[in-house]
C-alpha cells in the first residue's frame, strides 16, 4: 500500500480554503475513485488525469490492476471546478513510485488537458495572496494565469504549461525560473469621452457629484428625461482617482473570482451600470456557485442604477444592508458568503413614470405619481446622502461651441486632495478595518473628527427639527458637511458647510 499527499486550494467567497489531496494505491482489481464531496467536473478528473499521465510518458492508472482512491479533504466542503487536476496527478505519480517529492509547503493549481497541458483556472489571485498565511512558500500555476499571478508577493510562483514541466522541475531535471513580481505602474492620464467641461449648465449637479466622489457618498439625480442625468453619471469616471495598490489588488481579486478578469490589473475604479431588467441575483450576488453580484463588482467604484424606480422592488430593498455596512452577505441553502460592497451608489430617476413633470404637461394622476415614488422606501431614501435636481438646460448654452466650466482634471485634483485628508485622518485610528472615506464614519468618529462650530450646530439642529430627520439622516448630513469642509481645506465644519449639506437633502 502506498499513500502520497499534495496540496491545492479553492475559493469560498473571497477566502482561500486549503485542500489536502491524499492518494491511496493498493493491489487488486482496477478501480479509480475520487472522494471528498466533489462536483461533476471533479468526478470527470479521473479521465483527464489518466490521459494526461499517459501522454506525459508515464503509465496511466487505468492500465494497472490496482485500486486508486483520491481523497480531497476536508470532506464536508463542496469541491467545484477543475483546478485540483494538477495536484491529483502529482500525488498519484508520487504514490505509484514514479517520482519522489517533498511538497509540504507547495500548492498545485491547474486544469489538465488530455495531452498533459495545464489550463487556466479562475479565482487564482486571492489564493496566491493568502497562500503565505497558510504556510505555503511555493505555488505551481498555469502559464495562462501568469499575468494575474505576477501581482502576488511573498510566495515563489512557477508558471507552467504542462504536467511534464512540473515533474521535470520536481525531479530536478529541468529547473524552472520563478515568476517575477510585477510592480504596479501608475496609470497613464486618460482622455475621457465625457469630460465635465463638456457638460453644459447644471453647475449645482456637478458640484454635488464632486462632493459625492470626494467622500464616497450615495447620490440620486432626479429630473425630466434629456436633462443630462445619464451623461453626468457617466462623466464621473473622469474625476475618480486611481486605486492604490491594496485597493487595486482587492478589486482584481473580485474580478478573478467572478471570471471577468482580463489580463491587466484593475487599476481604475470600476463603473458598473446594470439594466433595470437585471435579476436580483445578478445585482446582489449568489446563484449556484455563490458568485459576487454587480454591487460587489462595483467595489471601490461606482454602481450606477439608471431609472432607479424601474428596478425590481426586491433589488431596491436588498440594497439596505450593503449601503449601510459596505458589505453584503449572501445566504443560501448551501452556505453563506460575505462579499465587500464599498461602492458609491449613483441613481437617477424621473419626476414620474411618464417623465415629463408638471412643467411639461405631465398627465400622470397624483396617485400614480405617488405609487412611482413609493417604489423607493423611506429606509432606502435615508441611506442616500445627496439629492440633486437636474434641471432643463438653456438652449443657448447647448448651442455654443465654447466649453463651459472646469475640466475633469481640475475637479479630480480637488477630489484627490480631499481624499488624502480623509486617509490621513483615519490612518491615525487603530482599527481592525481600515477606513478611507467620510461616509464610513461611525458615531464615535463623527464626535472625534467632525467638529461643528456652535453656529453650524444650531443651524443643523433647527433644520433637523423642521425637516423631521431621522438619526441616520442627521449623521449623514454631518458626513457630507465634513467632506465639503475637506474640499474647502477647513479643519472644522462651519455654517456654510452645513447649509450646503442641507441643500442636498431636499427630496422631490
Amino acid at each position: 500500500m502506498n499513500i502520497a499527499k499534495t496540496y491545492t486550494a479553492h475559493i469560498l467567497g473571497l477566502d482561500m480554503e486549503k485542500i489536502t489531496v491524499e492518494v491511496d494505491i493498493s493491489n487488486g482489481l482496477h478501480s479509480f475513485s475520487i472522494v471528498g464531496l466533489g462536483d461533476r467536473s471533479v468526478e470527470e478528473a479521473k479521465d483527464r488525469i489518466g490521459a494526461a499521465i499517459k501522454n506525459t510518458g508515464y503509465v496511466s492508472p487505468k492500465q494497472k490492476n490496482q485500486k486508486v482512491v483520491i481523497s480531497l479533504a476536508p470532506a464536508h466542503v463542496r469541491k467545484e471546478g477543475s483546478a485540483f487536476d494538477l495536484a491529483m496527478a502529482v500525488a498519484y505519480l508520487s504514490g505509484s513510485g514514479d517520482i519522489e517529492i517533498d511538497c509540504d509547503n507547495t500548492l498545485f493549481l491547474g486544469e489538465l488537458s488530455l495531452d498533459g497541458n495545464v489550463g487556466k483556472v479562475y479565482g487564482l489571485l486571492p489564493i496566491l495572496i493568502q497562500a503565505p498565511v497558510h504556510g505555503f512558500t511555493t505555488v505551481f500555476i498555469p502559464k495562462e494565469n501568469a499575468e494575474e499571478a505576477s501581482l502576488a508577493r511573498d510566495v515563489i510562483i512557477y508558471a507552467v504549461s504542462s504536467l511534464r514541466e512540473v515533474l521535470e522541475h520536481i525531479c530536478r531535471v529541468t529547473p524552472l525560473k520563478p515568476l517575477k513580481p510585477r510592480e504596479l505602474i501608475s496609470p497613464i492620464e486618460q482622455n475621457y469621452t465625457n469630460d465635465f467641461s463638456l457638460v453644459r449648465g447644471n453647475e449645482s449637479a456637478k458640484r454635488a457629484l464632486e462632493i459625492a466622489i470626494a467622500g464616497c457618498h450615495n447620490i440620486i439625480l432626479y429630473g425630466p428625461p434629456g436633462t443630462g442625468k445619464t451623461m453626468l453619471a457617466q462623466s464621473l469616471t473622469s474625476i475618480m482617482p486611481p486605486l492604490d495598490y491594496d485597493q487595486a489588488i482587492e478589486v482584481t481579486c473580485i474580478y478573478s473570482v467572478a471570471h471577468t478578469l482580463q489580463k491587466e490589473l484593475v487599476s481604475t475604479p470600476p463603473f458598473r451600470a446594470p439594466h433595470h431588467t437585471a435579476s436580483p441575483i445578478s445585482i446582489i450576488g449568489g446563484g449556484a456557485h455563490l458568485h459576487p453580484g454587480e454591487i460587489t463588482l462595483a467595489h471601490r467604484g461606482i454602481l450606477f442604477l439608471d431609472e432607479f424606480p424601474e428596478f425590481d422592488r426586491e433589488i431596491i430593498e436588498a440594497l439596505r444592508q450593503p449601503l449601510e455596512d459596505k458589505i453584503i452577505t449572501v445566504s443560501r441553502a448551501k452556505g453563506s458568503i460575505t462579499f465587500p460592497a464599498q461602492t458609491i451608489l449613483v441613481a437617477s430617476m424621473n419626476p414620474c413614470r411618464c417623465g415629463k413633470g408638471k412643467e411639461n404637461g405631465c398627465a400622470c394622476s397624483p396617485k400614480n405619481i405617488e405609487l412611482y415614488r413609493r417604489k423607493i422606501s423611506t429606509a432606502i431614501l435615508d441611506r442616500i446622502d445627496i439629492w440633486i435636481n437636474v434641471n432643463k438646460i438653456d438652449y443657448h448654452k447647448l448651442g455654443t461651441d465654447k466649453s463651459e466650466g472646469e475640466s475633469s482634471k481640475n475637479i479630480k485634483q480637488r477630489v484627490i486632495e480631499a481624499r488624502k485628508i480623509q486617509r490621513d485622518r483615519f490612518s491615525k485610528i487603530d482599527l481592525s478595518k481600515q477606513k478611507y472615506f467620510n461616509s464610513e464614519m461611525s458615531a464615535d468618529d463623527i464626535k472625534n473628527h467632525a467638529f461643528l462650530e456652535e453656529e453650524a450646530r444650531k443651524v443643523l439642529t433647527g433644520a433637523a427639527e423642521k425637516m423631521g430627520l431621522s438619526g441616520r439622516a442627521f449623521h449623514r448630513i454631518i458626513k457630507v458637511a465634513r467632506t465639503i469642509a475637506d474640499l474647502d481645506h477647513s479643519k472644522n465644519i462651519i455654517k456654510k458647510h452645513i447649509l450646503e449639506a442641507l441643500q442636498y437633502r431636499q427630496k422631490m
